[in-house]
């Protein structure tokens, strides 16, 4: 038999250095870890404390209302959250979401020291507004 050419020995392949590639993905951990807390806006409302079960997670963000001290109206959707609404405007606002996501959970901030009239209230026109449960978010005693 001819030979085709004259053999040739293979090199190996050169090996990818992954230690910078871990160093990077260290770092960017760190910067998400850090940053996490800080992506969590809204007014500053006094929740009430508690005992409860955390909720179950859910791939719906759940629609966020807040009642501060004054009894003025807030809603976390679009635009800015840390100007009050009239309760009409949020429940019109709250029924379009639940009419494009019914599963969307509905969540109620209240501070301590607003009226427990204030937030039965806007718990009763959010329900009348398609809410099927509207949940309290308390913190945990210390």
């Amino acid at each position: 038999m001819a030979a085709f050419g004259p053999k040739v020995k293979k090199k190996p392949m050169a090996e990818i250095n992954v230690v910078p590639y871990i160093d990077v993905m260290l770092v960017l951990l760190v910067v998400f870890m850090v940053t996490a807390p800080m992506l969590m806006q809204g007014v500053k409302v006094d929740l009430p404390q508690a005992p409860s079960a955390p909720m179950d997670d859910k791939d719906d963000e759940p629609l966020i209302v807040s009642v501060d001290k004054d009894g003025n109206y807030y809603v976390e959707l679009g635009g800015d959250p840390k100007v009050g609404k009239p309760l009409e405007q949020i429940t019109a606002m709250v029924s379009k979401v639940l009419g494009e996501k019914p599963d969307t959970p509905v969540l109620v901030w209240g501070d301590t020291a607003v009226n427990y009239g204030v937030v039965i209230k806007l718990m009763t026109e959010l329900q009348n507004a398609g809410a099927p449960s509207v949940g309290m978010v308390t913190e945990p005693p210390q």
